[in-house]
């Protein structure tokens, strides 16, 4: 399963696993891929140092690279106090009766919240970068279009491929303008940020739009057999996310929540706000439907939906509150049937890739007598 991209990257084979979680990035390179780091979580620099430490002992010297979320460009001088004002008091008593008619506990006094979605609103993307660039990661991802301009050249001076997602042709133009090494054509049924057209459909616009730059097909993607549908299309591999949440080495903290992911179906997820004020795929819950529900108050723009609902989500989780417990999840989710080690999902890919690629070779032949 190597193309001209997985061949530079010094990869077997042309599959680029994101995830949050260190333990998965490193044995999907392991096993042969592009494992990528996401980075949006860590706002102290030392908790990135520590897991790229972890991964460099853990990479058996393989390459790996990273994903942050950052905006091309940014509002100067505003802070996350400043933007927490913003938030109307009725979203914030939306909030508390959603959860108290749920029963969920408040957390402990003194308890932190968890993540909070500002990565792309001060300098904390940056910060991450100033850690990333000490290690040798070879390609720097980013989730919100094309990454500042100054942050490109600095990639490049360091010799680290730029990938951008996109959710169009008109967005990959940008990113191609913009100096972007890779473009990821990320469809609809991508778990979180996502767009509006299907992997089918998108992936040969964005590959017609950007060649001769490298193209990863992304969404909706979780068997061999679909890889080799989006390398017919003209991809140079392909950008897999939600398949890796049900791994073994996947580090979710909610028995609970790996129950859902297994037992949901394909069409057991939505395309709401809830999540960051920004269209999100994830699994469809009574949270989900409480913000896309006419009659609340409705999302408000990222980023304030995401700090609106931080503590929230960690209440939500760290009590496992089934009907509202949920997490960022494409229609693949429908394939995870069960939990399994990265390298057999990686086996499974590598077999169903080879299924296809037979299959096609006997129809050519049988055309061509």
């Amino acid at each position: 399963m190597e193309t001209e991209l997985s061949k530079k990257l010094g990869v077997e084979h042309a599959i680029f696993g994101f995830t949050p979680f260190p333990a998965v990035a490193a044995a999907i390179t392991r096993a042969g891929g592009f494992g990528v780091l996401g980075a949006v979580r860590y706002t102290a620099p030392g908790d990135l140092a520590r897991d790229l430490d972890w991964m460099q002992e853990h990479t058996d010297g393989k390459p790996y690279g990273l994903d942050v979320v950052m905006p091309a460009r940014k509002v100067e001088g505003v802070t996350e106090a400043d933007v927490e004002a913003m938030i109307p008091d009725a979203h914030r008593k939306f909030v508390r009766d959603t959860l108290a008619e749920h029963g969920v506990p408040e957390l402990a006094e003194g308890e932190a919240s968890g993540w909070r979605i500002t990565g792309w609103m001060e300098d904390v993307a940056r910060t991450q970068l100033d850690v990333a660039f000490d290690y040798p990661i070879k390609l720097l991802a980013n989730a919100l279009g094309s990454p500042p301009a100054d942050v490109i050249r600095r990639a490049h001076d360091q010799g680290v491929l730029v990938a951008a997602l996109a959710g169009s042709a008109r967005h990959a133009r940008h990113h191609a303008d913009a100096g972007i090494d890779i473009v990821v054509a990320q469809g609809y049924e991508a778990g979180g940020h996502t767009g509006e057209i299907a992997s089918m459909v998108l992936v040969p616009d964005v590959v017609d739009a950007v060649g001769p730059l490298p193209v990863l097909a992304a969404g909706g993607i979780g068997s061999g057999e679909q890889i080799a549908a989006g390398l017919a299309l003209g991809a140079q591999g392909v950008w897999l996310g939600s398949i890796w949440l049900t791994t073994e080495e996947a580090d979710l903290h909610s028995p609970a929540l790996t129950r859902k992911l297994l037992a949901a179906g394909s069409g057991d997820t939505v395309r709401s706000r809830a999540l960051t004020g920004k269209p999100a795929r994830q699994l469809r819950t009574e949270w989900t439907d409480a913000w896309d529900d006419p009659s609340g108050p409705g999302a408000l723009p990222m980023p304030l939906q995401g700090l609106l609902v931080a503590e929230a989500l960690s209440r939500i989780q760290k009590y496992e509150t089934g009907a509202l417990l949920g997490t960022p999840v494409g229609q693949i989710v429908g394939r995870m049937t069960r939990e399994r080690s990265v390298r057999a999902v990686f086996d499974d890919l590598t077999r169903g890739f080879e299924r296809a690629v037979d299959r096609i070779n006997r129809i050519a032949g049988r055309s061509a007598s």
